[in-house]
Parts: structure tokens; C-alpha cells; sequence
């Protein structure tokens, strides 16, 4: 949220700097995250004045230059060399003095600095308008009316506007701060209290001068959906202009970020800045049946938006319509064919109260999101509908004393009081910790507009005004009273009482911060993705769970596995010229079973791409692969899990991985793990291979062992056989595997791939697989007769069961 400094002292004149406001607001709890010096020319023409060449002769040394001498005002008479055509003495010019920057109006800024041209002196700049920034013309300098004061500043020649802007992170229930009198209200309360001479100051808010209406005749209004709009009052203006917006008012808009359109839209603009009540003005001409209608949208329903979008409507859409068709979608955004123009005379001018929750659905159903229903949504003062559209016809009538007013409108069905509310100074004391004085309290409760009605001893009732809706019990008054009386005044106990939580022997948080510091120190970066994903990833439509209001298409879905969200950081950083990656993330899945029940579940995942280390002098690149994959997939289970109890299981017909295996514990599923589909990482047009592991976080902290078995380290001597088949290329490693630790359970311990190899030799759908074995048992030396039977059996086992044929050396 933007507010001007300039336009904040309208109504809060309390003589502080911006940065003292900003301080006292920050410590109300309206954050200025930081302040912005506005300008509305960059620059501000600092260092440039009015000056008056006194001499101009041709230069010794350059045809085109001239040397001048200016007279700026100051004690000294400066040399300058000028090159424009038209440069004579007498003239009275803009000139940049030394050290001045200039903000050209089509190249980059540069600084003035004394120099020598062609051998003479030059200690400034005669400006031409587009080398300040004025204008485009470089046909010569600007030359300036006779009677123009030597000395003047620019800026005050030009008259440039400066203000200073706070960024203000305006939390979701401070509705009533979305304007600049709601923030004026608060740093008046703030200042009050500190002020230390006794003097206090008062909000200044706009007066408002009585309405004349000329008729009762024009445009009428009716409510069909009294629960969806509030409040709806309105007022025909007949007779307005519609031209640009005097200068005051442009420089208000564009210090908070708003472009000038006309006077009529401009003011609509300011007093929604102002009050906070969002205002629209409709050509009262294009207003069919001079009746305006407030309903929902029809089934089928469209409706063409100011910028040409024709949008279709949902049936829980509010819109503003004439007799026959919809003009604008209420709250959110104004119709094509209804708004303001050039050749408009008459306006009709809408303030309304819009139900909060309607607005917001409406602007994730369309995808809009503007400053009206910015405010909509977090509410508005249903009460004070009536004062912005006084203060707006006021202003309308200052630009156009020729207007007229006619038939206001003033749909209130319900009217809404301000709530009571009883207060007990002890609950405050209890709450806050601390003994604030009731004296205190009544004038920090006064300060933010809150009227005590009544008084009982330590019991007061309290009257809420409308614009504080979020101040629905005792407890929020306690927080009004403790955010203008200081947080940092409330004293420290000496005594600090820690409730002693007992918690098991597993703590998830503390294991994964393990597991996270394990991975970092493999090289792995952590990435933290959001929970939302697109359905248009997702094989089943029945086991997604969508979004009620999503953002954006790309983001209605809850995601059912971390892998899409890690592409997207792949991706990203590919695109950005970094392509080798480690990436871990701890986050949740989610999907719904055939049952309709949501399931939450907890993972760990990782994505490898790119190579194995950084190209450097001493290594080449080297792709990631599968076994590099499987290396860290052991680190993590054999830090939580080990070993033992595990069984594998090849990935098969899977539409995301290309090939990989499934990890099973007792606990259940511990990983699923291979190398991702070409075609999946299409979607994202990665062009490097991506490997994959996502842990099932639940069953893998399940598996972890509290008591720890110890074991004698084997001292007995391993043996190592090599064994080379010949098998069908679509025979995985998992496969081998599996085989041989079901042919012998006992005394094989380890098995892996030390070379594979296709080409001549081999025929085209075969591979040749060299397999090492490590056979150990615990209580004796192996014999070689023992050995041999072992090899026996696995290569009957390989032979039979994979159809493999075994190479002799």
C-alpha cells in the first residue's frame, strides 16, 4: 500500500519528517517497509538554475561551438562552450551546473563535470529540453521568457513535484488503513500520546458542502441480492466536461503509482485513496431504461471488460447492469461499453458496499484483481458510502461549477450500528501482563475512534464504529491499547516459567534437519516449492484434489508428488545457466482415494541433472547417472534405516520413469527412485537427463531402530567371483538382483555392475552384464568347493530364469 507523505499531511499536519512518521507507524504496526522519494520528473533538475548568457562569441578552434559566458546568480560569471545553433547573448536558459546529474529523455543519465573543449574551459551545460528530460526536441537550447529571475532553481521554474511515498505492508485485517485518512487516524492517535508539550492534534478530514439536487428524475436503482451488496447509493451528474485532471490531482496519483486518465476517473481514483471506499462512474447516456440492476450473473452469462476481454460469467458473479444486459462486474472491473469517454456530458457515480467473500470470488473466478476489489475483499465501512460519493460530486462540481446534481440513490436495507461491546480493565492487565493506567487506556481508546458509552468500575462498554471490522471482542481491544501504548513498554518478568514437554524418543524435526545437513554437505541445495500444482500433469482426474478458487490455471491442484515442482526449479535453473544440480526438498503429497477420503503424506525427495562435479582442469564433464542416484539413496537409508529387511523392486510400464526400482521395508514403500521419461521432462523442455528419488518420509522415520543391535565386525575373509552373461537388453540390473539374493540368502552379501557393453560382438538386442559377487559367512573360512557350489547355483538361476548365457573368459 502506497500513501504520499504530501497527501497524508492534508489530514495528519503533525510537523514530523517522513522518516519520524514512518518510525511512529511502524510502531503502530503499519510496517513502512520502506520509503520511496517520488519526483515528478527524475531527477528533480537538482543542480540546474536559471541563468543569462552575458557574452557569446564563435569558438577559436570548432565552427559549430560557441563560447558564452552565463551569469547563474551566484558570485562567479561561468565559461561555458554551447554548441546549439542557437545560442545568443541575452538570452535566459536552463543551465546545469557542476556535479549536476541529467536524465536525458532518450539515453542514460550523465554527471556535469568542468572540462576543456577544443582547448577552452567549459564549466557547465546550457540544457536543451530533451537532455533534461522535458520534452524530445534537441533543435537547440531552451530558451526562457526575459523577465525570468536569474538563480531560480529549475525544479521551482518547472514547478517539479517531490513527495516521499511509504510502502506500508497493511496486514489482512487492517481494512480501515487501505486509505490515507485510515493511516492519518493512526498517527494522530500515535502522536498524541508522545507528545510531551500537552499539545494535541486532530484529523483533519475533507469538509463536505451540502448537495442541491436540481430534480428527482434519472437513473434508479434496485438490489436483487441484498446479502451480496449492503449498500448501494449513487447520484446523477449532469453537465460535467471531461478533460484532464488539474495538476494537484495528477501529482497525488502518480506519487502512489496511479496513471492520470481524466478528471472524472482521476477523482473516482483519489477519494478511493482517500476514504478507502472504491468509487465508479458510469456515461449515465449508455445506461439502458435509466435503470441500474444489482444481481447475479445468469447461467451462459458474458460480459466485454475495459481492456476487451470478453469474460464468461459464473452464476455466483455479482454484476452492475442496465435493464437489459450487464455493465460492469461489481467491485472488480468496469464493462467496455459503459464507461467514462471524452464525449461523455452526464455520469451516473456508484459507491457501494460489496460483500467481502462474494468479491473474492468473483476475482479468482475471473482472475482480477484491482485496487477496488483489493478492498472489497478485506471490507469496507458500509457507513460511509454516503461521505465518499458527497466528497466526489464536491470535487466533480470544483472541475465543473456548470454541473447538476440529480436523484440521489440510497439502497440500504439493513442498517448496520456500530457493535457494543464491554470491556474489563482487569482482563487488559491480565492479558497485556502489565498494569497499564486506566487513564491511558480511555485516551489510546478515544485516539483510535472507539467511544466509551458507559462506565461501571472497572467495566466500560465500548462502541465499535463500522470501519473497525476487525475488532469483534475484548481481546482485540487489548491489542488496539498495546500497539499505541509500545510492545517495547511492557517490562520483562524476572521470572520465566518453560513448561517441561515430554516428547519420544523421535523427534521428526530434529531428524530431518539431520538428513538435511547430511545432503548439504554432499553438495545438494534445498528447495522449498509450494503445495499447488497443475492438473494437466496429472494421469487421474479422480484422485486429484482441486483448488475450490485457484489462482491461476497452473496452480488448481493440490500437487500428489514433489517431482513437478522440482522440474520447475530444473528448469529454471537451466535457463539460467545452471545446469548441474543437486536438489533436495522435505515437503507433503496429496490425493484423494476411491472413497473420496484426502490423504496427506510426507517426503523427502531428490533430483540430480547435469554432471556429476564442475568442469575444472582436472575433471571432465561426467553425467549424472542411476548408480550416483543409488549412492545417495544408501546415505540416507543406511543414516536412518540400514540395510537389512530391504527388498527391491524394477520399475515397470511406469508413464514418469523411464526405468528404476521401489524400495520395501516392513513399514511399507521406503522409495521410489529412476531415471524421468523424456517425455515428461518435455513439458518443461529440460534437455538434460533427470534422476529422481521421492522417500516416503512416514514409513522411513518408522524404520528407524531404537535400540541398536551391535555386532562383531566379521573378521573372516570375503570372497570375490566375477560372473559375465550375455542377456536380452530389457533385462534390468534390479532383476539380476533379486535373482541371485533369492538363489542364495546367506552367505551373498553384495552384488554389483562393474561393466556393460553392446556393440560388435554382441547381437543388437542382447547386452553383455559383468556382475561382481562378495560371498562371506559369519562363522568360517569358505572353501573353494563352497565357492564353486554357490557360482553353480546362481548361474543355473541366471540361465534359467533370465535366459542369460554365461561368457567364458
Amino acid at each position: 500500500m502506497r500513501i504520499s507523505y504530501n497527501w497524508l499531511k492534508k489530514y495528519a499536519d503533525t510537523g514530523l519528517s517522513p522518516q519520524e512518521v514512518a518510525k511512529l507507524l511502524t510502531e503502530t504496526g503499519l510496517e513502512v517497509e520502506h520509503i520511496e522519494e517520488y519526483e515528478s520528473l527524475k531527477g528533480g533538475l537538482n543542480g540546474l538554475v536559471v541563468g543569462e548568457i552575458k557574452t557569446c562569441v564563435k569558438h577559436p578552434n570548432a565552427d559549430k561551438l560557441s563560447l558564452t559566458t552565463v551569469d547563474v546568480g551566484g558570485e562567479k560569471i561561468l565559461n561555458i562552450v554551447c554548441g546549439a545553433p542557437n545560442v545568443a547573448a541575452g538570452q535566459k536558459v536552463i543551465v546545469a551546473m557542476e556535479g549536476a546529474v541529467l536524465y536525458p529523455s532518450q539515453e542514460e543519465s550523465f554527471t556535469i563535470k568542468k572540462s576543456k573543449i577544443r582547448g577552452e574551459a567549459s564549466e557547465g551545460m546550457i540544457c536543451a529540453e530533451d537532455e533534461i528530460g522535458l520534452g524530445a526536441s534537441h533543435a537547440g537550447i531552451l530558451v526562457l521568457p526575459a523577465d525570468t529571475k536569474v538563480g531560480l532553481p529549475a525544479s521551482e521554474y518547472f514547478q517539479i513535484y517531490s513527495d516521499s511515498v511509504f510502502e506500508i505492508g497493511i496486514t489482512p485485517n487492517r481494512a480501515d488503513a487501505l486509505s490515507h485518512i485510515g493511516v492519518a487516524r493512526d498517527l494522530i492517535g500515535k502522536t498524541n500520546l508522545q507528545t510531551k508539550d500537552g499539545k494535541k492534534y486532530k484529523l483533519n478530514t475533507p469538509a463536505l458542502r451540502e448537495i442541491n439536487l436540481t430534480d428527482q428524475n434519472g437513473t434508479t436503482v434496485s438490489v436483487e441480492n441484498p446479502e451480496a451488496c449492503k449498500r448501494y447509493s449513487g447520484a446523477e451528474i449532469r453537465g460535467i466536461k471531461v478533460k484532464e485532471s488539474p495538476q494537484w490531482l495528477k501529482n497525488y496519483l502518480s506519487a502512489v503509482g496511479l496513471r492520470p486518465i481524466n478528471n472524472i476517473v482521476d477523482i473516482t481514483n483519489f477519494v478511493m485513496f482517500e476514504y478507502g471506499q472504491p468509487l465508479h462512474a458510469f456515461d449515465a447516456h449508455k445506461i439502458k431504461g435509466n435503470k441500474i440492476v444489482v444481481r447475479k450473473a445468469k447461467a451462459g452469462e458474458t460480459i466485454i471488460t475495459l481492456e476487451g476481454t470478453e469474460r464468461k460469467l459464473k452464476e455466483e458473479d455479482l454484476l452492475i447492469c442496465n435493464e437489459g444486459e450487464p455493465m460492469c462486474i461489481a467491485g472488480v472491473y468496469g464493462g467496455k461499453d459503459s464507461g467514462v469517454t471524452e464525449n461523455t456530458v452526464n455520469i451516473f457515480l456508484e459507491s457501494a458496499c460489496f460483500d467481502g467473500t462474494h468479491i473474492r470470488k468473483t476475482a479468482r473466478n475471473q482472475a482480477l484483481h484491482t485496487d477496488a476489489s483489493y478492498r472489497f475483499e478485506r471490507g469496507t465501512d458500509v457507513n460511509i458510502t454516503m461521505n465518499a460519493l458527497t466528497r466526489a460530486i464536491n470535487l466533480i462540481h470544483e472541475e465543473n461549477p456548470q454541473s447538476t446534481v440529480s436523484n440521489i440513490q440510497d439502497v440500504y436495507p439493513i442498517k448496520v450500528e456500530e457493535q457494543k461491546l464491554d470491556f474489563h480493565l482487569s482482563y487488559a492487565d491480565k492479558l497485556a501482563g502489565h498494569n497499564i493506567p486506566a487513564e491511558t487506556m480511555q485516551e489510546i481508546i478515544e485516539a483510535v475512534g472507539i467511544k466509551i458509552t458507559g462506565k461501571n468500575g472497572e467495566k466500560w462498554t465500548l462502541s465499535i464504529p463500522t470501519y473497525r471490522m476487525d475488532i469483534t471482542c475484548p481481546a482485540d481491544i487489548v491489542e488496539e491499547i498495546l500497539r499505541f501504548y509500545g510492545y517495547n513498554n511492557i517490562p520483562l518478568s524476572p521470572r520465566l516459567n518453560i513448561p517441561l514437554v515430554h516428547s519420544g524418543p523421535k523427534k521428526l524435526d530434529e531428524i530431518a534437519f539431520k538428513i538435511g545437513n547430511v545432503l548439504t554437505s554432499l553438495g545438494f541445495s534445498e528447495v522449498m516449492n509450494t503445495s499447488l500444482s497443475s492438473s494437466k500433469f496429472e494421469e487421474s482426474s479422480e484422485s486429484i484434489i482441486k483448488v475450490a478458487n485457484p489462482l491461476s490455471s497452473d496452480l488448481d491442484i493440490l500437487r500428489s508428488t514433489l517431482l513437478y515442482n522440482g522440474l520447475s526449479n530444473i528448469a529454471f535453473n537451466q535457463n539460467n545457466k545452471q545446469a548441474d544440480l543437486k536438489l533436495y526438498e522435505f515437503g507433503r503429497s496429496y490425493y484423494k482415494t476411491a472413497e473420496g477420503k484426502n490423504i496427506e503424506t510426507e517426503h523427502l525427495s531428490l533430483w540430480l541433472s547435469g554432471n556429476k562435479l564442475p568442469v575444472s582442469w582436472n575433471s571432465k564433464e561426467e553425467p549424472v547417472d542411476f548408480f550416483r542416484l543409488k549412492g545417495y539413496i544408501d546415505i540416507v537409508l543406511g543414516a536412518l534405516h540400514g540395510k537389512s529387511g530391504l527388498q527391491k523392486k524394477s520399475i515397470e510400464n511406469d508413464s514418469i520413469f523411464s526405468y528404476g526400482y521401489i524400495i520395501h521395508a516392513h513399514s511399507g514403500e521406503l522409495v521410489k527412485a529412476g531415471k524421468i521419461c523424456d517425455e515428461v521432462l518435455k513439458n518443461w523442455d529440460i534437455r538434460e537427463e533427470v534422476y529422481f528419488a521421492q522417500f516416503n518420509w512416514k514409513n522411513l522415520v518408522d524404520g528407524i531402530q531404537e535400540k541398536l543391535e551391535i555386532k562383531e565386525v566379521n573378521r573372516l575373509p570375503a570372497v570375490t567371483r566375477d560372473l559375465a552373461l550375455i542377456i536380452d537388453k530389457n533385462i534390468k540390473f534390479a532383476n539380476l538382483f533379486e535373482i541371485a539374493f533369492k538363489t542364495e540368502r546367506e552367505l551373498l552379501k553384495d552384488i554389483s555392475v562393474f561393466d556393460v557393453y553392446e556393440g560388435p560382438g554382441v547381437e543388437n538386442d542382447k547386452k553383455s552384464y559383468a556382475l561382481r559377487f562378495i560371498l562371506q559367512s559369519d562363522n568360517k573360512t569358505l572353501s573353494d568347493k563352497e565357492i564353486d557350489k554357490i557360482m553353480e547355483k546362481l548361474t543355473k538361476a541366471y540361465t534359467e530364469k533370465a535366459g542369460a548365457i554365461i561368457r567364458s573368459s
